[in-house]
């Protein structure tokens, strides 16, 4: 058991606590509060003038996947091979010694989705997972977190630039609800064999999606246009699917309508140019957009394109695009615990989480602030 006292708690949960304790015995967080009693035997750690937190989440990244040393030997983001790969699985290209873990922890990320690239029309099955461990399935908090599907120039661009579909924005949107029936089918098929009491022929890639038809799990669409964005809806809705749009760099041009559609996002990289066509209109207003539309919303880093321990400045750059602080405070902690749906552990400082704290030297939008120290799971692994 230790104690972490004296400093201004951002619980995430309520206002701030100064001069607080956060109590954390067998890799849970236990109590939260002033003056709390520390009866028995409990390591101290003083906080005083420093600020204590949650660990930063980051919603959407591929590290451990893209791993930036060894570009061909690491490099597991992007099937190539064909457009409709389903049923590959991020647990099972994650590297737990890529540097980047050990850049998210320096950074304060106790808490990432990583998965495929935005190569196919659909990519296979992300996973939300811790950023310190040894090995993978130790590290994991949810798998599936979602199918990762992509619109606009990607898919186009790799498929199309070999004479194979999609070369266009039509096939993708095309191959997309294609693979979708055959998964309503699928199911169809399934119901069909336990009514007879048979046992049914499995698909690995049908599985996968009717993870998503069934609601288990999002459709995560890549989309950074709103035209694109907006086929990404309207191919939730024909079949009834949670959708969370990645990147949305365009979704300040259509927020209102997002809201009335019921679309979650995931903002990011902000930390970028327009490296392509399809970023042309990229904002540091994106968020604040979402934001006051109430469109539910957490940041990303899409690491490596932009180094994960670069998350809080880069909502610290939402900031100065209008987002207040509170709020962007939020999209990389209990916001973005919320959309990945695992609130339930991480994202605040309340009793019964996880204990993933960080204890930083001044606010994390400031730029030269520094994480002193990380703790995941109640273990501290950054700071002595």
């Amino acid at each position: 058991m230790f104690a972490i006292i004296n400093g201004t708690l951002l619980t995430m949960s309520g206002p701030p606590i100064f001069q607080g304790t956060v109590l954390v015995e067998q890799g849970k967080i236990i109590q939260v509060g002033q003056n709390l009693p520390l009866a028995g035997r409990v390591d101290v750690i003083d906080a005083a003038g420093k600020l204590v937190l949650p660990g930063l989440i980051d919603a959407h990244s591929h590290v451990g996947i893209a791993e930036e040393v060894y570009q061909i030997e690491g490099d597991d983001t992007n099937e190539t091979t064909a457009p409709v790969t389903a049923h590959l699985r991020a647990i099972d290209a994650v590297n737990p010694a890529d540097l980047g873990f050990q850049d998210a922890l320096a950074g304060g990320v106790t808490t990432v989705v990583t998965g495929p690239g935005s190569a196919n029309v659909i990519a296979g099955e992300m996973v939300t997972m811790k950023t310190y461990g040894a090995v993978v399935d130790d590290m994991v908090i949810r798998f599936p977190a979602g199918l990762k599907c992509a619109l606009g120039e990607n898919p186009k661009r790799v498929y199309g630039s070999h004479n194979k579909m999609p070369a266009t924005r039509m096939a993708t949107a095309a191959l997309l609800r294609q693979t979708l029936v055959e998964a309503q089918n699928y199911l169809a098929k399934q119901e069909k064999a336990r009514a007879e009491k048979t046992v049914p022929e499995r698909s690995l890639q049908m599985e996968a999606l009717l993870r998503v038809l069934k609601r288990e799990v999002p459709l995560r669409v890549h989309a950074h246009r709103a035209d694109d964005i907006m086929t990404a809806v309207r191919i939730a809705r024909e079949f009834n699917v949670e959708l969370i749009v990645e990147h949305c760099t365009e979704g300040h041009l259509i927020a209102p309508v997002l809201a009335d559609a019921g679309v979650k996002a995931v903002v990011g990289p902000i930390i970028t140019n327009r490296a392509k066509v399809e970023l042309m209109n990229r904002s540091l207003e994106t968020a604040m957009a979402l934001y006051k539309s109430g469109v539910p919303f957490a940041l990303m880093t899409d690491h490596p394109v932009v180094p994960i321990q670069y998350l809080s400045l880069s909502a610290g750059l939402a900031v100065k695009g209008g987002l207040p602080e509170e709020e962007a405070l939020k999209a990389i902690t209990i916001n973005a615990a919320k959309l990945l749906g695992i609130d339930h552990r991480v994202g605040s400082l309340q009793p019964g989480k996880d204990a993933d704290i960080i204890i930083v030297d001044r606010p994390i939008f400031d730029p030269n602030h520094r994480v002193e120290r990380v703790f995941v799971g109640g273990r501290q692994v950054i700071g002595n």
